[in-house]
């Protein structure tokens, strides 16, 4: 069987010999050895100043909402993971879709404009599948109006932007994770701000609120890291490199195998460096997709629909028709990317997916 991803797991003594950390300190949670170590190693990997490490990808964004929509309208995606809607949602916020980029599948930069009201507080944008949104654009946008804004950097770890790290990017920044992503620490996430005011808000709010053992500096909630993710992460840090050159191999052999008279691949922003987190391709229409994914699943290849649906049509939102938004996700493909994927497994799929187009 091919999944769509398998999850990296490092050398299984690796990580117990981070165990053996925690079992010595008998200390599993609250801003343990292990949970500053990885801190230090994300910093100076990515090249960031702050960063706070949460127990997952979701809370990050729930946080900078609470913060910084204050239950406002907040401009969004229509193309993203349900977590990027709901998230807004469930801070009770409105969430105000913005058609995407037909090329780059990132939010139409120049109809933002037209959906700022009175009311509008927050941009909530997605870099999808690691490809920047237009961030020049969207800041200029959010000056001129007062706005915040936060980027949903889910697939992002590892990808550079104009030379910077793409978490160096919006008012706040987050990342997922989950343990099927690039970089993981089994289930988690984090928070980024170059605010440093900003910061020790987001800060105190991930924990509770509290200001020292007795005193609070205002509302929180539990968004710990634990010890047992930071060491998973301290172990498949080391790692990343290595993971993203073998993915990149990978990337380049699709391209090599598929015809491309019929599909598209993702197409990058300029100016960015990408982390191959996922091979996605569009089909000219649905029928061709669902074709091509029965033909890989009578294979025991099994590839995901993602993004689909279209978050604009989720049932706990006011509907408005998101032309392109929709036929994007009703038409792409997440292919099989994995690190124990073999070339010939690549080509195996890429002749499958030829064959229906």
């Amino acid at each position: 069987m091919i999944p769509v991803t398998k999850t990296f797991l490092p050398p299984r003594e690796e990580y117990q010999s981070k165990l053996k950390v925690i079992w010595e300190s008998n200390q599993l949670t609250n801003g343990g050895e292990l949970l500053f170590q990885l801190q230090s190693e994300l910093k100076g990997y990515l090249n960031i100043e702050n960063v706070i490490l949460t127990t997952n990808g979701t809370l990050p964004i729930q946080i900078a909402l609470k913060i910084l929509a204050k239950k406002g309208e907040v401009i969004t995606t229509p193309f993203s993971y349900v977590a990027t809607t709901s998230s807004i949602v469930w801070e009770n916020c409105i969430p105000v879709f913005v058609d995407i980029d037909p090329e780059y599948w990132t939010i139409d930069e120049n109809k933002i404009e037209a959906a700022i009201t009175k009311n509008t507080t927050a941009i909530l944008a997605t870099h999808v599948f690691g490809n920047p949104c237009n961030i020049d654009k969207i800041s200029a946008i959010a000056r001129k109006f007062n706005l915040n804004v936060i980027y949903d950097a889910a697939h992002c770890f590892g990808v550079k932007y104009q030379g910077d790290s793409i978490f160096n990017f919006g008012d706040v920044c987050t990342c997922s994770f989950h343990a099927t992503k690039l970089f993981h620490t089994g289930e988690g996430g984090a928070l980024f701000s170059r605010n440093d005011q900003l910061y020790k808000q987001l800060f105190y709010s991930h924990n509770f609120g509290h200001d020292g053992a007795l005193n609070y500096h205002g509302l929180g909630i539990n968004a710990k890291m634990s010890e047992l993710q930071a060491a998973m992460g301290l172990s498949v840090l080391p790692y990343v490199g290595q993971l993203i050159a073998i993915r990149k191999v990978l990337v380049d052999k699709y391209n090599d195998s598929l015809f491309f008279h019929r599909i598209r691949p993702i197409k990058l922003r300029e100016h960015t460096e990408w982390n191959y987190s996922y091979y996605p391709i569009v089909f000219e229409n649905e029928e061709k997709l669902i074709e091509a994914e029965k033909l890989l699943n009578e294979n025991e290849i099994y590839p995901r629909r993602y993004f689909y649906p279209s978050l604009n049509t989720l049932s706990y939102v006011t509907y408005k028709e998101m032309k392109i938004s929709e036929e994007i996700s009703k038409t792409i493909l997440c292919l099989p990317l994995y690190v124990s994927l073999e070339l010939t497994e690549v080509v195996k799929i890429s002749n499958l997916i030829n064959s229906v187009i």
